[in-house]
This record gives structure tokens, sequence and C-alpha cells, in this order.
């Protein structure tokens, strides 16, 4: 069987690739082009595509019988990949979800406490020689301790997010959701955005993306939102209106954000850029070996079940 993997991966990911199947793995992180997603359609049995590999319903248009029959996502998040065309024409998709969790969440700590306590700020100042002592008013920040956290998507990630918030620093946590969670700590279930972004001092964004949740953070959300309020985002960027969250920045209805994703990544707005209560990361959710290790395992699981004609381990539903 012959696999496509479209990025360098892990030295230990494409070890266990190449005992087990005629693997070739491009050698470069650039997102697949149309001829090279058309070669990747015809030329393989699967693919391991990752963000960046859009497979929307045009990459399948001139593919009358694709040789491929997986799309084995490395990362949970799938906005990239249109099941339903890929269902139409022949193709499953899996994703890695359980691998990113806790790293993910993780990252989402980073920038709340990043945020809240303008971290990036202080490095800034201090590396740019402008430091000159300790004062009582120096930076004053946002003490999280106690504060109320507001959770947008209680899945697997935003329960971590919670369970960190409330067992590490005592936080209250309220949370919207499709639907109720059973949890190991206090939570509060709020029906309406709005209500919420209203009601905490850090808003985290942890929903997944899709056509629903596309701008779900908006103008009215951030004006919701207190003017001592932080927003994090650790999901995916379009899911949150940049233009607003830089307008809101710059009025003051928020006090800060800490950002991992953005809506049109890579580019980052030069204001944005700019803004010192902004705390800026690289796409780093799931940015460590172990954790990166662990997701390629998990796609050449979904494709060893595939070619032993097995269930898919991580199998994404289609919606039609």
């Amino acid at each position: 069987m012959r696999l496509l993997i479209t990025r360098p991966m892990p030295q230990a990911v494409v070890d266990r690739a190449m005992m087990a199947f005629d693997t070739e793995v491009r050698d470069v992180n650039t997102p697949l082009s149309k001829d090279e997603k058309h070669r990747a359609l015809t030329e393989f049995d699967a693919v391991i595509p990752t963000l960046g590999d859009v497979f929307d319903a045009d990459a399948f248009t001139n593919v009358a019988n694709p040789r491929c029959r997986l799309l084995a996502n490395f990362g949970v998040g799938y906005n990239h990949i249109d099941v339903d065309a890929a269902k139409r024409a022949g193709l499953q998709v899996s994703n890695t979800p359980g691998a990113v969790t806790d790293a993910t969440a993780d990252i989402g700590m980073t920038l709340i406490l990043m945020s809240a306590r303008r971290a990036g700020e202080g490095e800034r100042l201090l590396r740019a020689g402008g430091w000159h002592g300790w004062h009582p008013t120096q930076m004053l920040g946002l003490h999280i301790s106690g504060k109320t956290v507001g959770i947008v998507g209680m899945g697997r990630i935003g329960q971590a997010v919670a369970r960190r918030c409330h067992f590490g620093f005592g936080m209250k946590v309220r949370y919207v959701s499709r639907s109720p969670k059973t949890l190991e700590y206090p939570a509060e279930r709020v029906g309406d955005l709005n209500d919420l972004a209203a009601s905490v001092d850090v808003l985290v964004v942890c929903v997944p993306a899709g056509p629903e949740t596309h701008h779900m953070i908006d103008a009215q959300v951030l004006a919701a939102m207190r003017p001592t309020a932080h927003l994090v985002n650790i999901a995916r960027g379009d899911i949150i209106d940049e233009a607003a969250l830089i307008a809101a920045l710059q009025t003051g209805e928020i006090a800060g954000a800490g950002l991992d994703v953005y809506e049109f990544e890579p580019h980052v707005p030069e204001v944005l850029r700019q803004m010192q209560q902004v705390t800026l990361l690289p796409h780093m959710g799931t940015a460590a070996l172990d954790v990166r290790v662990a997701m390629g395992n998990m796609a050449l699981d979904n494709v060893a079940a595939y070619g032993a004609s097995e269930p898919l381990p991580n199998l994404i539903p289609p919606t039609q």
C-alpha cells in the first residue's frame, strides 16, 4: 500500500511508516499545491495530510476514480477537509483526538497566564532595555486565582482547560456547549454565549471549527465582555472575527488577548503584532515531541486499520 505523508514528521513516525508501507514523505512544510493534491488522490492508497492541506470539494472534482481511499488527518481539527465531499468520492477521513488534548490545554493555560499577567509585554520591555527596576505599580495585571473562566466548547480540550483552571487556580467554571456535561468539578452551563462572555474574567475558545462556528466570537460577543477580561483562542483562527477583535482591543472593550491561531494563518495583521496587550504564539498547541509522535502513531493506526480492512479507530463520520 502506497502512503503519502505531506509534511516532515518526527523520525519515530517516519520509521514506522517506512517499515509498514511504501511511504513517501514530502520534505517541505508548505501546503499541498493543486497538482500535488491531484497526485495524492491518484497515486497513493492513503494520505496523511495536516493543517493547510485543503481537501475541499474542488480537490475531488477532477478525480473521477481516486486511488486514495483514506485521508488520515494529522491533527484533531479537520476543517480543511470536506468530509462529505470525500465520502462522495469514496474516501474515509480520520483524525487524532485524545493525543492533543493535554498539550493544547497546557498552551491554553500558558496564554491565560501570559495575557492576564502581561508576561509577553514584560519580556519585551526587559529585552529592549526598558526595565529600570521594580516599583509598586509596575505592569499591574489580572490575578486569575479565584476568578471566573468561561469555556466556549466543552469537549475534551475545553474540559482539560477547565480542570486546570479549577484545580490549579481555584477558578469558577462556566461554559457553553451543545449538551450538558458530567464533570468531576463544579461547572455551570450557560445557555447564551453573550451571557457567558459578560460574566467571566477569561473567555477561552475551544470549540471545533466549521461553518456553524465561523466568526462565532464576533463584535457582539466582544462588546459583552468586561473591559478587564481577556480572550484566549486555542481552537481555530476563523472562529473569531479578527477585525472585530482588533477593534475591541483598540477601543479597550477588552483588556487583552492570548492567541495561538489566526483567521488567515500564517498571516497575522501588523496592527495585532504591534499591540502590547496581545500575546501571540505561532500555533504551538501540540508542539511537543512526544505529542507529535503520538499524533503520528494515531494517524498510522488508522492507515493500518484501513489496510487490514478493519474499522478505523478515529473515523470522522460525514454529516450528510
